[in-house]
């Protein structure tokens, strides 16, 4: 099973930065940069191509250069929208992909190997998703999910009206796959100004170590 061909990255940046003073998160700069393009740094390698999933006018992504996918279910979905949203797309402009891993642009610490390892868990486990977990706790929207399941997640959100993550993922078999925290949460994610404060001093360590 391929790490990188035949997977598209998804970057779910549909999150609004009510605490940190309205607008995108994923437009909110930390360490010089905005949050998208840290995630973008750091899924690239990892994928064979990525699209945005965001609601809205597409065009305040321009900067980016990278197709920007709305959701396809009407109404406030949740995360588990913008998964159907980057199947669907997948399957309608990128056939050879078969996988699509999705990640949120308010975690920029993200594992580098993120991608390789949800992999491995669903050849090694004979699953049918996989998504991280770090200090006990699991990061559903930070998955690997199979182009083949986008009939079965549609049907999922618009006939049985689910919305949370773990209630669809319940029906298949998924393997959860522990990232360590030596020091750092990869998945630590920015919600506050303080948490700003904090991503920009650990960015700016791992400046000071490279």
């Amino acid at each position: 099973m391929s790490n990188r061909l035949n997977t598209l990255g998804v970057i779910l940046a549909g999150g609004l930065a009510r605490r940190l003073g309205g607008g995108d998160k994923a437009l909110t700069e930390v360490g010089g940069k905005p949050l998208l393009a840290h995630a973008i740094e750091r899924l690239s390698p990892q994928v064979d191509r990525i699209v945005i999933n965001a609601n809205g006018d597409p065009s305040r992504f321009d900067a980016f250069g990278l197709p920007v996918v709305a959701d396809t279910v009407e109404g406030f979905a949740g995360p588990l929208a913008g998964v159907l949203a980057g199947m669907e797309w997948a399957r309608a402009n990128a056939p050879d992909c078969e996988w699509i891993v999705t990640v949120a642009t308010d975690a920029p610490f993200f594992p580098e190997d993120l991608v390789a390892r949800l992999f491995g868990a669903v050849s090694d486990d004979s699953a049918d998703l996989a998504c991280a977990e770090s200090q006990g706790r699991a990061h559903p929207v930070f998955g690997i999910w199979p182009v083949r399941l986008a009939d079965d997640l549609r049907h999922a959100l618009v006939d049985e009206d689910i919305r949370k993550v773990d209630v669809w993922t319940g029906n298949h078999r998924l393997s959860r796959v522990p990232f360590p925290a030596p020091v750092v949460d990869p998945f630590f994610n920015i919600n506050r100004p303080e948490d700003m404060a904090e991503a920009a001093r650990i960015m700016g360590d791992k400046k000071k170590c490279d």
